[in-house]
């Protein structure tokens, strides 16, 4: 009998093993006593035989055995390089590790394969981060690889994975346990709108605030998979890789991206914290970076770029407060509108005469640093390089074009090169300090190693531009994940700037990530992407829930408007620094209208919420909403901060409405605060500070 355990003060996980089987995660949850009997847990973790059953159950390993008369997906699909399928039998070799580690070595003599898991746990953030991988002393084909396969809990009746499109991404599926298999399979070649590769296992009677949660995560910017499947005998097994085929050659060595784990018994704000900090504090690079008020030309001028106008543009734009001014599609090649010159990472002299210097020199003397956008993996047919190199291209050259583009093939050391050397040479030429990056189309084939190209080519300019900070786009929020965020410090979230339809994504997007690299902008007056028209409190305070930033062109704001968007940049500037390391909490709201989250310091001396009214409520009169995570018998000093938006048909005497008032952490969490009486598309900001 083999069996290990790893720990934090939130979690414990134990795997076992008899006889040199591979092992099996026979507990998750909640801590156990350092002196569990692991064996004892093993016999109690067996399940008995009965008709209708094999003579012995078929374990639900790290790696299921289709060997072993497995019923279910097995861990491992190959095949020899001549197309035979493969079936590993798999016996322990040997282990390393460390309080905080475990890396577990399999090998099958018989087919001279050697099988690695490795698993770690974060003590402070309490992620568990775990990959596998797979090795041959010849050449082999590989159909699937998954990441170590996880038990979901049985006390559970629904799973939540997220589904979406452009401009509506992170939409929360719910869908029912039942026997067989929940798949989802992402073939775009990119993280997608339609697949973020996620999962929550919730328990019965969990909310934002309460009860038993797992959740997952799958840090690869490729075509993935998802596996959620309840077995024959009861147990449910969760499994995360590479999309199936994505290895379109035989090799000797494959290996999954990091499977991102942690269980909860704090609802699913618990596991909202963890992936919040470990992105926050493990992931992304630079994470103290200070967070400057952002400022994108694109839906103001679009591709009609003219210098005169980009300098008027960007004097309104730091006098309302940017601190950053970044310019999007349309300055390079002969770029006028999508159909042309991508690729072509040359600026544009009909635009530029005298090249970017006099706009840039323009941004810095209005106090404000620069940025610009490329999207170095997509080209233009009609392009100067695609002309020159058609063979750079991915895929068939009759393939369906996306946005008028097609894909480069990222694993060609040339388009590294090409594309490296295009990229430095206007990094080192000019003062820019921020690259959007783009990727505006799926792949026309799902190709592991154009992730693996795009990824070297990122690691390659962070090495060699240390100072210059990258923000993953791709039509918004079709590539966000945990490991793009190794290379970048700042994600799209989707390129819908309607504030109704952000508060919504933002809600559901902080169960992963940090306000600190979420991206959240103020549109124009009407929505380029909906036609909806909002007004300038909305929009402001939806944007000043994360990464604040504007994005319409600033001339069309009425003084009423620009004194509006002026007051909440600066509120936003004088609590951005605790905010930017602040755990986003959502909150659980009596009323389906009210989209709610309270943003906690890391030390919780303040906090804020931000009520948001995304529809009209069943009843007339507000209901109370709950806080969460305060101190029971402190006192905590609450105020409206933006009381000034209160509507002439808000006419109830509320003390909340005129004046700061001071009440027990106990009370806003039980009872909680009732708010005035609003609009839907309005917000409610309610600054909270501990006594």
């Amino acid at each position: 009998m083999q069996t290990w355990r790893l720990d934090s003060t939130a979690q414990t996980l134990v795997l076992a093993s008899k006889r040199g089987r591979m092992a099996q995660v026979i507990y998750w949850g909640n801590p156990l006593p350092k002196a569990e009997d692991l064996q004892a847990l093993f016999g109690a973790h067996t399940l008995d035989v009965t008709g209708g059953m094999l003579d012995k159950p078929p374990e639900l390993s790290i790696c299921p055995d289709a060997r072993q008369t497995f019923p279910g997906q097995p861990g491992i699909v190959i095949a020899d390089a001549n197309g035979k399928p493969m079936l590993p039998r798999f016996a322990y070799v040997s282990e390393t590790r460390s309080e905080t580690t475990l890396s577990l070595t399999y090998g099958d003599p018989d087919h001279d394969l050697t099988y690695i898991a490795h698993f770690e746990i974060d003590r402070e953030t309490h992620v568990i981060s775990a990959c596998a991988s797979l090795n041959s002393s010849q050449d082999i084909r590989l159909h699937w690889l998954s990441a170590p396969v996880f038990p979901a809990p049985q006390l559970s009746d629904e799973m939540y994975d997220f589904a979406g499109r452009w401009c509506d991404e992170f939409q929360m599926v719910t869908t029912p346990w039942s026997a067989g298999i929940r798949m989802r399979e992402n073939r775009t070649g990119r993280t997608g709108h339609e697949h973020f590769p996620a999962l929550i296992v919730p328990r019965r009677g969990t909310t934002n605030t309460q009860g038993q949660v797992y959740a997952f995560h799958y840090g690869w910017s490729g075509g993935h998979r998802m596996i959620a499947e309840e077995l024959p005998d009861g147990g449910r097994q969760v499994q995360f890789g590479n999309a199936t085929g994505s290895e379109l050659n035989a090799s000797r060595h494959f290996e999954t991206a990091t499977l991102y784990s942690v269980f909860s018994d704090a609802g699913l704000n618990g596991c909202a914290v963890s992936f919040q900090r470990h992105v926050r504090d493990r992931i992304v690079k630079n994470p103290a970076r200070p967070r400057p008020v952002h400022y994108n030309c694109w839906e103001a001028v679009y591709f009609d770029h003219d210098v005169d106008q980009l300098s008027e543009i960007a004097t309104h734009a730091a006098a309302l407060g940017a601190e950053r001014f970044v310019l999007d599609d349309g300055w390079f090649g002969v770029r006028d509108d999508d159909t042309c010159a991508l690729g072509d990472w040359f600026v544009d002299t009909r635009k530029y005469p005298n090249g970017l210097k006099p706009l840039i020199d323009h941004v810095h003397a209005q106090g404000m640093t620069f940025g610009i956008w490329f999207e170095p993996e997509m080209v233009n047919p009609n392009s100067d390089t695609f002309r020159a190199h058609p063979d750079w291209v991915l895929g068939d050259m009759d393939q369906i074009l996306g946005r008028q583009q097609m894909v480069l093939n990222m694993a060609l050391p040339a388009v590294q090169e090409y594309l490296f050397d295009r990229i430095a040479a206007m990094l080192q030429s000019n003062e820019i300090e921020y690259i959007k990056w783009d990727h505006n189309r799926v792949l026309p084939i799902v190709d592991a190693d154009q992730t693996r190209g795009t990824y070297a080519l990122l690691d390659r300019l962070n090495v060699t531009f240390p100072d210059v900070e990258i923000e993953s786009c791709s039509s918004g929020g079709g590539r966000i994940d945990f490991e793009i965020l190794h290379r970048t410090g700042r994600v799209w979230l989707s390129d819908s700037n309607d504030a109704l339809e952000r508060l919504k994504i933002q809600h559901n997007a902080a169960l992963f990530l940090p306000g600190a690299v979420t991206g959240s902008h103020v549109g124009p007056r009407k929505s380029h992407t909906s036609g909806r028209s909002h007004d300038i409190r909305f929009r402001a305070w939806v944007a000043a829930q994360r990464h604040m930033g504007f994005e319409m062109d600033p001339r069309e704001l009425t003084p009423d408007e620009q004194q509006v968007l002026r007051d909440v940049t600066t509120w936003w500037k004088e609590n951005r620094d605790w905010m930017r390391t602040a755990d986003i909490l959502r909150l659980d709201s009596a009323d389906r209208a009210i989209i709610a989250e309270q943003q906690l310091s890391q030390n919780g001396a303040q906090f804020v919420v931000f009520a948001g009214k995304a529809d009209t409520s069943n009843q007339i009169a507000p209901r109370p909403l709950r806080l969460t995570k305060l101190v029971t018998d402190a006192l905590y000093t609450i105020e409206l901060v933006n009381r000034a938006d209160a509507h002439h048909l808000s006419r109830g005497d509320q003390l909340i409405k005129t004046t700061p008032m001071t009440l027990s952490g106990g009370y806003l969490m039980n009872h909680g605060i009732t708010l005035p009486w609003s609009f839907p598309d309005s917000m409610w900001v309610l600054k909270g500070t501990k006594l």
